[in-house]
């Protein structure tokens, strides 16, 4: 199959060959991307069962009409991933690789490299000594620096949590944004009141979390979501007027913690709510109508219709456990790595070029498996822009499925590692097809689930499923291997501790 930026680059005439158009246009993309939210916290259902949508409570609690209008206008995916925590997922989609290769496999503070936020003990075991505390390896290519490259203006606004401040990954200028609203080293604000500047110094005194950028706001009664909203919008209408594609990454520090601000301009849509979960639901309609904002200056600029929407969060959600999938952020259970994902065209006309090119079905669902992973590779195909030479990219070009192909463009797999401690201590899963295997190194505790059968993962599997348990064990284990990954470390020999396959061996044996 062609690349789809060569299909764009081929479009040199309308259908019906009368109407020129410009060589090689290439769409913008808006990657929009939610901190902490699950695939429960919103109005769009995103469980399925037999091909049908099953709407759960939350879908009725959760106002969230632009996403609906998203995926009323294009596709959404039941099966797409992210790591269990943030930074892992951020690495992954700045550099194409796997947690356990780039070895970001926590989340990084924010301001000092030399705080090892992921170096806890459980029992006689410690997570690796080694781990990059860093952020992002600049040896590596990255994704923003690719598509200025290629000609796109890259626009950066909201959470970055690339590394810490006193690195050069606490700054997004340094990856190859053109521009850098907002982001710093950190993984949540301070305040979302700009009445307190966005800092948490008026309830603890400290400065950790201020949110850089925005001192126009404060003192005013501007939400955060709605400040950088605003800034996005301003500099893609500068990048509108240049002449040149974008790639906008808006990434909003909503639905992270704090949840004692909400949202006042939301707060009587939830008469029943109050506390952290009135704060919560405010945070999630003020991120929706972020991107209804987002979607009407697009068409106000007259570039929506050749504007590719990404929409995607980092990682399972923070407040909704049981929302539908069993846990949270965090967690070894499909809560924490289960994320909503939704690809669409900011305004939908089937007659534009590029959407002819690129033709995304309406109200579709997909449920093969995508992860963070291949969202690097995939932004680079749509684009045009270089492949890097002479680097592992664990991602795959996964546009094919965003227009509903039925080629195989990956294997239905994923792998999760987190040697570190956070709600669910130190543990590896592995998915492949409908099966998953989780492997918690403090224990020595299999577990299997058959996520089709059992997709709230409720019945361990290893004893009924011995041989598939210890297939999919030793194929976790190769994975760990080829992506060199780093192991929890033994207080008793300082050597790393690989997951235990004796009794999963010996149920083969004596089932």
């Amino acid at each position: 199959m062609k690349s789809i930026a060569l299909l764009f680059q081929l479009l040199v005439f309308s259908i019906n060959a009368n109407v020129p158009i410009v060589a090689e246009q290439r769409p913008n993309i808006l990657f929009f991307l939610v901190d902490d939210m699950g695939v429960g916290d919103t109005s769009v259902p995103f469980l399925y069962r037999n091909g049908k949508p099953q709407r759960i409570p939350l879908n009725d609690l959760y106002r969230t009409p632009n996403m609906e209008m998203l995926a009323a206008n294009g596709r959404l995916f039941t099966n797409a991933y992210s790591y269990s925590v943030c930074s892992p997922t951020r690495i992954s989609l700045m550099t194409g690789q796997s947690a356990p290769r780039h070895r970001v496999t926590t989340w990084t503070h924010p301001k000092e490299s030399s705080i090892d936020t992921g170096l806890i003990k459980k029992g006689n075991l410690r997570s690796p000594p080694d781990w990059n505390i860093a952020g992002i390896d600049f040896s590596l290519p990255l994704l923003p620096e690719l598509m200025r490259e290629a000609g796109y203006h890259t626009l950066f606004t909201g959470k970055a949590h690339f590394g810490p401040d006193d690195t050069p990954a606490g700054d997004p200028e340094n990856l190859g944004f053109d521009l850098n609203i907002a982001g710093f080293g950190g993984g949540g604000p301070g305040s979302y009141w700009g009445k307190y500047n966005y800092s948490a110094n008026h309830r603890t005194g400290k400065h950790v979390w201020d949110v850089p950028g925005l001192e126009k706001y404060h003192g005013t009664d501007v939400f955060l979501s709605e400040a950088i909203t605003r800034e996005m919008n301003q500099a893609i209408e500068s990048a509108v007027q240049s002449k040149q594609p974008f790639f906008a990454y808006m990434s909003h520090y909503a639905v992270h913690a704090p949840w004692q601000y909400p949202d006042s301009r939301f707060v009587n849509n939830y008469p029943t709510l109050a506390g952290q979960g009135l704060a919560f639901a405010t945070l999630v309609e003020g991120m929706d109508k972020s991107l209804g904002d987002i979607l009407q200056k697009l068409e106000e600029l007259g570039v929506a219709e050749e504007t590719l929407v990404i929409f995607f969060s980092d990682n399972g959600s923070a407040w909704s456990s049981g929302g539908p999938f069993r846990d949270k952020k965090g967690s070894r259970f499909e809560g924490g790595v289960r994320v909503p994902l939704i690809v669409s065209w900011a305004k939908r006309n089937d007659e534009h070029p590029l959407q002819q090119a690129f033709p995304i079905p309406r109200a579709s669902a997909d449920h093969r498996l995508v992860t963070c992973v291949d969202m690097m590779p995939t932004f680079l195909a749509v684009s045009g822009a270089a492949n890097p030479k002479e680097t592992v990219i664990d991602g795959f070009d996964v546009s094919p499925y965003f227009t509903g192909q039925e080629e195989t463009c990956r294997p239905q797999e994923f792998l999760v590692h987190f040697p570190h401690q956070h709600r669910n201590t130190l543990f590896s899963t592995y998915r492949e097809k409908d099966w998953k295997i989780i492997y918690s190194y403090a224990t020595e505790k299999w577990e299997l689930y058959n996520l089709v059968e059992d997709p709230l993962e409720k019945d361990n599997a290893c004893n009924a499923e011995p041989s598939i348990a210890l297939k999919l064990a030793r194929t976790m284990v190769q994975q760990l291997d080829a992506q060199q990954a780093q192991y929890p470390v033994s207080d008793e020999t300082g050597e790393e501790v690989k997951p235990n396959l004796s009794e999963l061996e010996k149920s083969k044996l004596h089932p």
